[in-house]
């Protein structure tokens, strides 16, 4: 099928992070090491001119949101709708959970949190809105004893990385990043993330001994370099005039887009559900958007892909 329902750069990894991981491949008899560890770390902590003392490294940026149960926190405030993995592992550890519904089109500013939220997670750019909330809206959530997580997974895919917190050095923000989108790398799971010293040895004081395999250490430092982050940012220029393109061909289909920036398009239609097996029997999956809190059942999402007018065409032929 045509996978437009997940959010990875089509294709493999490129040629060259292929054949330096395979390099590796003679290591893996050992376990990874200590060298290991701190040229990713230092590679992360460059690239975002933070002491190296501010990076976590992680097993996908996913991971960042399991480890946030063991912080404690007594009521997390999670921006919705949003990515479904906080409540997720926040419910399961019996951590009370507050949904702040934001009504289209999606935007924060106004979102009124509970005061009583030691916790709040938000999207920067928002899974599935596409939505990119503005950095003095973000940090208007933070409040003494307050820890803001900010989910910046696709981040690196929206040209100059525009209202990012990553470069910023704020006690009580915590900054997540995916590596596993921009360079296809799902299949590895690699991710850091960003915060002051303390919040990170909480965040991290109860993993497992090596949580990162020496193939992930190796994928991280290699995409945090220089060249790595201008090659990342030339994809991210074209996907965004891609995204413009695709959008203006759904918006001319008659459909409802919602105003963003990420690397997936969130539209309305009139029955998704209908649509949606429509797509599949042409071969084409597109995301279901009635998993998420606060999100009304006739959306649909779509990741930005070279070969976006074949689903436009698909969807103009089914309504």
């Amino acid at each position: 099928m045509l996978d437009f329902a997940v959010n990875v750069r089509a294709g493999a990894p490129p040629s060259w992070l292929t054949e330096r991981l395979a390099v590796r491949l003679g290591d893996l008899g050992r376990y990874p090491s200590a060298a290991d560890e701190h040229r990713a770390i230092s590679a992360v902590a460059e690239r975002h001119r933070r002491d190296t003392s501010n990076v976590a490294l992680l097993a996908g940026g996913a991971e960042g949101f399991s480890l946030l149960a063991g912080l404690r926190p007594r009521l997390a405030a999670l921006i919705a709708p949003s990515f479904t993995e906080p409540e997720a592992v926040l419910t399961a550890a019996g951590i009370d959970v507050h949904h702040v519904v934001l009504a289209p089109p999606f935007e924060l500013g106004g979102a009124t949190v509970p005061d009583a939220a030691d916790l709040v997670v938000v999207g920067n750019p928002t899974n599935p809105t596409g939505v990119l909330h503005r950095r003095e809206d973000i940090l208007a959530l933070r409040r003494p004893g307050r820890l803001l997580v900010v989910d910046e997974a696709f981040a690196d895919a929206i040209p100059g990385e525009p209202e990012s917190l990553a470069g910023e050095a704020l006690p009580d923000v915590l900054v997540l990043r995916s590596l596993t989108k921009t360079w296809s790398l799902a299949g590895l799971r690699v991710g850091y993330a960003l915060g002051a010293p303390d919040v990170v040895a909480r965040l991290t004081a109860r993993r497992r001994h090596w949580p990162l395999g020496t193939l992930q250490l190796e994928a991280i430092a290699a995409v945090s370099t220089p060249q790595a982050v201008a090659e990342a940012e030339a994809g991210a220029r074209r996907l965004a005039q891609q995204r413009s393109d695709m959008v203006a061909a759904l918006t001319g289909a008659g459909l409802d887009v919602v105003p963003g920036a990420a690397p997936f398009v969130l539209f309305e239609v009139p029955d998704a559900e209908l649509l949606r097996k429509h797509l599949q029997s042409k071969g084409i999956a597109v995301r279901r958007c009635d998993t998420f809190v606060g999100l009304p059942g006739n959306h649909l999402r779509a990741a930005v892909r070279a070969d976006w007018p074949v689903l436009v065409d698909a969807v103009t032929e089914v309504l």
